[in-house]
This record gives C-alpha cells, structure tokens and sequence, in this order.
C-alpha cells in the first residue's frame, strides 16, 4: 500500500531537522562568510548506488533559502555508480552551508534504502515473488522509507495499523482460535479489507483459508514447510513469507512459488551510501 510522497508536506519534518542542526545559526560559516558570497555546489557519488530522496534534499535548501535553485542531474530509482555527479546546487554560501548535513542526511539514508531494495529486487528477478517492505521503519520518517522502498524497485505492505488486517501470533494468543480471530474481524471490519493471517504450519494455514482470510503469512518457517503450504494452497489464496529473509536465502523462497516476501531489513538494517556535497572553486565573494 504505497504511501504517495508530497514534498510539501514534509515541512514540518524538515523543519525540525533543521532546528535540530542549527538552533541559533551556523557560526562558524557565518563569521567566515558575508551574507553576499555565493557558491554552487555538486551532490557526489562516492560508491555505487541506487538513488533516493532528492526531492527531500531540494526542499531542504528550499525551506532555508527560497533562493536557492537546485538541479536534478539523475532521478529517483536510478543507478548511480562513484563519480557520478547527483545534483547541484547555487546560492548564498551560507544557505549552502546551513542545509548540507540535513540534506545529505536524507539523500544517504533513503538511497541506502533504496540500493538494498534493488539488491533483494535483482535476487528473485524471474520469479513470481514481490519484494515488499514492513513497518519496522524509524519512527516519524515511514513516508520517506517506504517511498526509498519503492525507488529500489519494492512494493509497500501496508503503511499503518489502519490500512488492513494482519492476525499475528499475539493476537491469536489473545482471541483463542484462527476461525474465531477470522469470524471477529469479518463483523468488524469494512467490505473489501484485506485479511491476512500469521500461520506456523500447514494445519493453521489451512484453518486460515478455511475462515475466509485473503492472504496468508509464513512466519519464520523452514523452506521445507513453505514449500508444503505452497503446493497445497497454491491458487486459493496469496502468501507471503517474512522472517529471517537474507539475500541468499530469498531466490530460494521465491522458487517455490511464493506471491510476496516481506524484509524488514529494508528499513532497519540498511547502509547509508556514501554520497558528498563539494563546493567547486570559484569566484565568491568572501
């Protein structure tokens, strides 16, 4: 369930960052530079990557400096490979300066994201099986990752407690029963919701089909196991499997037939790529 990404309204986000970086200015840029001095600068690829958040990084310069022009010279979801110049961007020096950190702090992050997206993407090239990510994101920044998700060639589970329903493991420690667990969110719920069940083995897989839920959820499960729920339910409902997916170990989930592997380390395990902000010689007013 994609969670569309509105530039304007990461606003407040930005704005804390930004508060957060420089309460009270950047002191030492503003006592080596006057307010006239400008500059243009490059956005730099230091290794390999797959690209994510300019937009956010634009808006970063926007929120700081409305003068500032920035320019896109890749986009969002391409590949990039260390040399490659991003973006740039001219302005006052210390508008620059001001919005560097922040900047490059969303750029790195959601582009990490998205390299390691397009990496598990690669892996199940050829099969049936759909990357998806989970809400193991950092709180308050679930928009900009699942956005980065989607830049790497994933697909978004659902975005909140809201979107649809997943019966887990606590929830059926709670309610008793898979059919009871079913038949309570089928009276509750809207026509149409997804249901999706948690399931440890074939009987509680075949129990969740049997009370009418949409999608079932193999959790932490041994490939053997999967590969028996796959050939018995195959074509009733869809299954997704999550739990200790690694990249090796996901092209052989998605042979056997699976619809849908769920990776939390998308958002909880990435690496940052590694990308600068270099300010070319010129003459600026100093």
């Amino acid at each position: 369930m994609a969670m569309r990404l509105r530039y304007t309204d990461l606003d407040p986000l930005i704005d804390a960052a930004l508060k957060e970086d420089i309460p009270e200015g950047d002191i030492t840029s503003e006592s080596l530079l006057s307010a006239a001095s400008r500059s243009r600068a490059i956005f730099l690829a230091k290794e390999a990557g797959v690209l994510a958040g300019l937009g956010v990084a634009r808006r970063v310069f926007e929120r700081i400096d409305p003068e500032v022009r920035f320019r896109r010279l890749s986009r969002d979801g391409r590949a990039f490979k260390a040399g490659d110049i991003l973006a740039e961007v001219w302005g006052r020096s210390i508008s620059l300066l001001k919005g560097e950190r922040t900047a490059l702090n969303f750029l790195q992050r959601m582009s990490g994201i998205a390299t390691k997206t397009r990496r598990f993407v690669e892996a199940v090239a050829g099969t049936d099986a759909k990357i998806m990510d989970t809400r193991k994101t950092t709180p308050t920044l679930r928009c900009l990752e699942k956005y980065a998700v989607r830049m790497g060639g994933g697909e978004n589970h659902r975005s909140s407690l809201s979107d649809m329903v997943l019966i887990k493991d606590n929830h059926l420690a709670l309610v008793g029963s898979i059919s009871e667990a079913v038949r309570r969110v089928r009276e509750k719920v809207e026509r149409g919701t997804v249901i999706e069940v948690e399931v440890a083995d074939f009987a509680a897989a075949k129990e969740a089909v049997a009370a009418g839920a949409n999608r079932i959820m193999l959790d932490n499960m041994s490939l053997g196991g999967m590969r028996t729920i796959v050939r018995r339910l195959k074509g009733r409902v869809p299954v997704e499997v999550s739990g200790k997916v690694t990249l090796r170990r996901a092209r052989r989930i998605a042979e056997l037939g699976v619809e849908y592997i769920s990776v939390g380390g998308l958002t909880h395990s990435f690496s940052s790529v590694d990308i600068s902000l270099e300010f070319k010689r010129g003459r600026h007013n100093a």
